[in-house]
């Protein structure tokens, strides 16, 4: 199972698994991200390689109006997946 929603301070928090299945939920929601954003990982077990792209899609799409989101929470596994992936130079991570 999978959810993305608003936190009360105005975060976006993501829990369970993101998976291939998920991404169009995920990508509907993050275009309503229109300023910088953070966003928790904390209840994330699982970001697939599809979670990965609509996050990049979506970092760039706020690059572009000086914008950007910063990534907080992340497990041990998955700040390994941005590591290798290479992503962890392409978000703000703390």
């Amino acid at each position: 199972m999978f959810d993305i929603r608003w936190g009360d301070q105005g975060e976006v928090i993501l829990a369970g698994r993101w998976d291939a299945s998920q991404s169009g939920r995920a990508e509907t929601f993050l275009r309503g991200v229109s300023e910088s954003a953070v966003v928790d990982f904390r209840n994330l077990e699982y970001i697939s390689s599809s979670g990965l792209g609509v996050l990049l899609a979506t970092q760039k799409r706020l690059w572009e109006s000086g914008k950007s989101l910063r990534l907080v929470g992340l497990s041990s596994h998955i700040a390994d997946v941005f590591r290798y992936s290479g992503l962890d130079q392409v978000f703000e991570i703390g």
